[in-house]
């Protein structure tokens, strides 16, 4: 007999994929240089920017790993960890956007990351590329895992295939048009995908509550109160610690140090239009925030028995409420929002080792060909490492995006911010900041944070902003041509609007 319902369901993948298939190629003929590969020739438009920004942000994190919270713990852990998620979207968007667009290009129009800080601090050995490298590599490689396990676990929900097999699909698809597309192609997709996120974060839970109202189903006295309360413990009513809160919020910091998020600021055409981009992409986290977050607590009230596993609520929730093809278009949703991650996390990677280990140490007159081959071929490297990361089912993707996001945000964030507002900081404060950040924060995760209850982006940004400090006050202050080039950057941030 034909089940319709698989077949409408695989339907809407084979589209789905399809397009995003496409349009990789398509921008294949498009990619000359590197620059084309990596930033797309710094012509970005403002719409695609926001929305790029904010999917690649957000992951499959957004629809499998913040719900699931919800579901578990109510507002008390999920409520403060989106408010702490919401200023850190607008601060990166008020405070770094513009200046790093124009910085970058002042400082000698750096591609990368590690090329900026180079450019930016005169780091004439380019240390700081070597060192940031090690670190976007290895968190990359953890934070890319995270979106397997993701893909894995959605495929494995929905058709019931081997765990294993259905990540390996999951990555096979990112990979191939992160591979030939290169960031314009993985900044469109973002853009679909990013309004597929929208439209299937706030279809199934209306959805889902006519349908309760119809069958009679759940209520909101089946809610343990306690689930709403910013401050309370759901499963044990007592109030929560301030760390609690203060960790929550602390996701904000890490916005100022992701290198797939960042890289969207610096490929916009016009700095004049970062205002009407972060705009938009506020209204779009906010309520992509807000649903992910509802959709959680009525998890709670929809279910008559718990869920096996919590971070599949919003899939199981679309299997009980839509019909099979307009599910199989949410689960596209799902799978967007962790392969829009996924791609940027490894294009980024394969940048760090192209332009910023291969080209700087070991050919530095590598031909453009070639560095765009080997940022290819370096996507299938840093793809294999994660699937090796990924093979455990039971790994959770909020618990594996929340050690990454820590990483960055303690490795990179501080000097981003300080970079961007201290003329006087100087290479070695910028290396000691990046070690220290990172180590701190690795260390921490590994033996204080479970005993401790404080999340590791705390001490790991405090350590990173102290060592900042510390070394660029007792070394030789940065040369003429850096300090000329950071009034230049002022200069033409004071005639831009913000």
């Amino acid at each position: 007999m034909v089940d319709w319902n698989l077949i409408g369901i695989i339907a809407a993948f084979v589209i789905y994929f399809g397009i995003m298939i496409y349009i990789g190629f398509f921008y294949m003929k498009k990619n000359k240089t590197v620059g084309d590969y990596i930033l797309g020739g710094r012509g970005l438009h403002r719409w695609v920017t926001a929305l790029s920004a904010e999917a690649s942000d957000m992951s499959g994190w957004l629809l499998l790993g913040l719900p699931g919270l919800a579901y578990v713990s109510g507002l008390s852990s999920a409520g403060w960890t989106a408010i702490g998620l919401a200023i850190g979207t607008y601060l990166n968007w008020k405070l770094v956007a513009k200046r790093l667009r124009i910085y970058t290009h002042k400082a000698k129009d750096s591609l990368t990351l590690p090329e900026f800080f180079v450019n930016r601090f005169g780091d004439k050995k380019a240390y700081i590329s070597a060192l940031s490298s090690v670190f976007i590599i290895v968190f990359f490689v953890v934070y890319t895992a995270a979106q397997f396990v993701a893909g894995g676990k959605l495929f494995n929900a929905i058709f019931g295939v081997d765990y294993t097999w259905a990540m390996l699909v999951c990555a096979a698809i990112v990979v191939l048009y992160t591979f030939t597309g290169g960031f314009k192609a993985v900044c469109l997709t973002d853009s679909i995908q990013g309004m597929l996120m929208l439209f299937a974060l706030i279809l199934v839970p209306i959805v889902a509550i006519v349908t309760m109202f119809g069958t009679g189903g759940g209520s909101a006295a089946a809610l343990n109160p306690d689930m709403l309360s910013l401050f309370k413990d759901p499963s044990t009513g007592e109030f929560i610690s301030v760390f609690v809160v203060v960790s929550g919020l602390a996701w904000s910091f890490g916005y100022f140090g992701q290198p797939h998020i960042l890289p969207r600021f610096m490929a916009i055409e016009k700095p004049d239009e970062i205002p009407q981009a972060r705009r938009f992409a506020m209204i779009w986290v906010i309520l992509t925030l807000a649903a992910a977050i509802f959709i959680g607590l009525l998890g709670q009230v929809f279910f008559s028995t718990p869920l096996a596993s919590p971070e599949t609520v919003f899939i199981e929730m679309s299997k009980e409420t839509l019909a099979s093809f307009l599910a199989g278009i949410i689960y596209c949703g799902i799978l967007g929002a962790i392969m829009s991650t996924a791609s940027s996390q490894m294009l980024v990677a394969s940048s760090a080792i192209s332009q910023d280990l291969y080209k700087t140490f070991i050919n530095k007159k590598a031909s453009q060909k070639s560095l765009l081959w080997l940022s290819r071929v370096t996507v299938l490297v840093v793809a294999i490492f994660a699937i090796f990361l990924s093979l455990d089912i039971s790994s959770s993707v909020f618990g594996i995006v929340s050690f990454a996001w820590a990483g960055f945000g303690a490795t990179f964030g501080s000097v981003i911010l300080v970079g961007l507002f201290w003329k006087r900081m100087n290479w070695q404060g910028a290396l000691a900041g990046i070690l220290v950040g990172g180590v701190t924060a690795f260390l921490w995760y590994m033996f204080l944070a479970a005993p401790t209850g404080i999340y590791e982006m705390i001490p790991g940004a405090a350590a990173s902003v102290l060592a900042i400090f510390i070394v660029t006050k007792i070394t030789a202050p940065p040369t003429k041509e850096v300090t000329d080039t950071f009034d230049a950057y002022v200069k033409e941030i004071g005639n831009e609007r913000t």
